[in-house]
């Protein structure tokens, strides 16, 4: 049963205009002092209880436990500032309930305010505008506010006082000033927003920290979306699998149980999952049989490449893409690009990506809902963006992905089955001619029957006319005995390979 959650709440805007020093104010602790320059190196998240609107006075403590708990809480998402870590803001705006966009009066709208209303935009999330440092006295305050709205306005934010939907509060992160009334305003814009989650789920949520700790392991914090994680749970995060047997909040307390809304350090999984990852969504099973159906063909084809089909908005995007993809093969080739074009994706894209088993990669582009959904059938791995680092990063996960599973292969060898002779009374012989590399006695091979692979197996003998060798190079004829036997016809493929 779907019930009202904590509004999850991320803190955004330029470097040094007062977001940290705004969470240190509500939850009282000195995390900014803690930070290397001031400057926060990491996405924290954070539970606070705050007192109702219609609490405000009431010093009872019999009436103020009469109030919903859930009703008192906000998590704040506290997210990096320096231009280096606009992958995480991205993705601190796009697991929020609520943006609170923080704008230093005296500075007014900066480069990365910007960005961060874009990806608050992006992420189609409430805004509240907190515009801090109104203690400053060498300023006049009338006219950089008046120049503040102007500057928003331009950015296409409306605010409330001109007939839109985004409060505008002044505040102080330094004395506190304001802040109460931020608050307030949080909990009204969660109330109209009707943020509700089911507790009884299973857990859904995502990876906002990971951290390899020497003494505890691969270490995970997880904001909790939906349902609820429980200490004991099997539990997938991206790649990374593990079974809990630890779960902690923000303070370092143990917990059995984490509920919606609730940020948790997870201990027991066996690596370190990449930041962003998701727990628990249908959208990871998905992915994880699209990887899989990907792995599945390009074991069927004689490459050790990854397939790529790339569709970006405008020609010049789909050339620094493609130039920034190529760096991934300077050691050696792990992308093959196969088509590229702008444009939506569209069906005719999935089916050939089906067809010859490679990722559909979008940029600034939409897929149609016939190809998505042909997607799901065919179990075609679309990854779509508009920030171009975060289109590299995925990618070169996915390659690494394969390569960690053991499953991008080489081709050594190839040979056609050309004739057939009995040996004993279940085994035969195949005589083959071979064509490309070179095949050797214990080498692992496959047959290939048009197309599709029918067999693995082993050489366990090898014959150049009468002769046993070790091994046949391309443009000789040969004998080969499997072991186990496999039931191949003449014209099928015999391929040699290695796991890379």
């Amino acid at each position: 049963m779907n019930e009202t959650r904590p509004p999850i709440v991320t803190i955004l805007g330029h470097v040094d205009h007062g977001k940290t020093t705004l969470l240190d104010f509500i939850r009282k602790s000195a995390v900014a002092s803690k930070e290397h320059g001031g400057i926060t190196q990491h996405i924290g998240a954070y539970q606070i209880r705050v007192q109702n609107i219609e609490d405000k006075g009431q010093k009872s403590r019999k009436s103020h436990e009469s109030k919903s708990v859930t009703s008192n809480l906000i998590t704040f998402i506290d997210t990096p500032g320096h231009a280096a870590f606009e992958k995480m803001r991205s993705r601190g705006a796009k697991v929020a309930d609520i943006a609170v966009l923080v704008v230093a009066i005296d500075d007014g709208v900066m480069p990365q305010t910007v960005e961060a209303i874009k990806h608050i935009q992006e992420a189609k999330v409430p805004l509240i505008v907190a515009v801090n440092k109104i203690d400053l006295f060498e300023i006049d305050k009338k006219i950089q506010l008046a120049k503040l709205k102007k500057q928003l306005s331009d950015q296409k934010i409306n605010l409330e006082e001109y007939g839109g939907d985004v409060p505008l509060v002044p505040i102080s992160a330094k004395t506190g000033e304001g802040v109460d009334k931020l608050l307030e305003t949080i909990n009204l814009v969660a109330e109209l927003s009707e943020i509700k989650s089911d507790p009884a789920l299973p857990a859904a949520g995502v990876v906002i920290e990971a951290n390899l700790d020497k003494f505890k392991g691969p270490i995970a914090t997880v904001l909790i979306r939906d349902g609820t994680l429980k200490k004991g749970d099997q539990i997938m995060l991206g790649g990374a699998k593990g079974k809990i047997r630890g779960l902690f909040d923000f303070n370092g307390k143990a917990l059995d149980t984490a509920g919606p809304s609730t940020p948790v350090e997870v201990l027991g999984l066996k690596t370190v999952p990449s930041v962003g990852a998701i727990l628990g969504e249908l959208a990871e099973v998905k992915e994880a049989e699209a990887i899989q159906s990907l792995v599945d063909k390009l074991k069927q084809g004689s490459t050790k490449t990854l397939k790529v089909l790339i569709k970006a908005d405008k020609q010049g995007s789909l050339e620094a893409i493609q130039a920034s993809l190529d760096k991934l093969n300077e050691d050696k080739q792990v992308i093959d690009f196969k088509f590229s074009g702008t444009g939506d994706i569209g069906d005719k894209n999935i089916k050939l990506a089906s067809t010859i088993g490679a990722i559909v990669v979008g940029f600034n582009v939409k897929v149609v809902p016939t190809a998505a959904k042909l997607a799901e059938t065919e179990h075609v791995l679309i990854r779509t963006y508009n920030i171009i680092y975060e289109l590299l990063d995925d990618i070169e996960e996915v390659v690494q992905t394969l390569l960690e599973v053991g499953q991008l292969e080489e081709v050594t060898g190839k040979a056609n089955i050309i004739a057939e002779f009995p040996h004993g009374k279940i085994e035969k012989i195949a005589g083959c001619r071979t064509i490309e590399g070179m095949i050797a006695k214990g080498q692992r091979i496959r047959i290939v029957h048009e197309g599709k692979i029918i067999g693995e197996t082993k050489i366990k003998s090898l014959k150049k006319v009468k002769e046993e060798v070790n091994k046949v190079e391309k443009g000789n004829d040969c004998g080969m005995l499997f072991d186990p036997p496999v039931d191949f016809v003449i014209g099928d493929i015999v391929e040699s390979f290695r796991v890379i």
